[in-house]
């Protein structure tokens, strides 16, 4: 599918907001809300759209730390990690990267206790760097015209 100009206006707006209405959307672009959600499921149905998120608020929930932890494991730990890192509540997201370290994740956790068993969990699979997050420089910055 060629995304063309207006599919990723159409993208950027969802991308901000991802409840907003097609004939909110419609205004914005330029095109009905029929056209509009035509476009969107299209999107959908070819992958472009993989999904919808709802961002939370770790902090109102509790979660007062967030850290990234880098993990460089140990011979033989790296596949015994990745079947068990899902099971991880407190991992927002986790990448498989290139480099000295193998994992980062982003971690959201109630204290610093509950960051010192959780590092002690992982140990067993390698050895861990950790940096506590002060605060997001950027929430997202979205494509907006098909160039990174």
């Amino acid at each position: 599918m060629q995304i063309d100009d207006l599919n990723w206006e159409i993208l950027t707006c969802l991308q901000q907001n991802a409840r907003e209405s097609f004939a909110n959307i419609g205004r914005k672009v330029g095109l009905t809300p029929p056209a509009v959600a035509e476009r969107v499921k299209k999107m959908e149905d070819l992958g472009v759209i993989e999904g919808y998120n709802t961002n939370v608020s770790y902090a109102m929930t509790g979660h007062q730390l967030k850290a990234i932890i880098m993990l460089r494991a140990f011979m033989g730990k790296l596949k015994p990690f990745l079947t068990k890192v899902g099971d991880y509540k407190e991992v927002v997201n986790c990448y498989r990267i290139t480099g000295n370290e193998n994992i980062i994740m982003e971690v959201v956790l109630r204290d610093q206790a509950h960051l010192e068993k959780f590092i002690d969990d992982l140990i067993t699979y390698g050895e861990c760097r950790t940096h506590i997050v002060l605060s997001n420089v950027v929430a997202h910055a979205p494509i907006t015209d098909g160039k990174v």
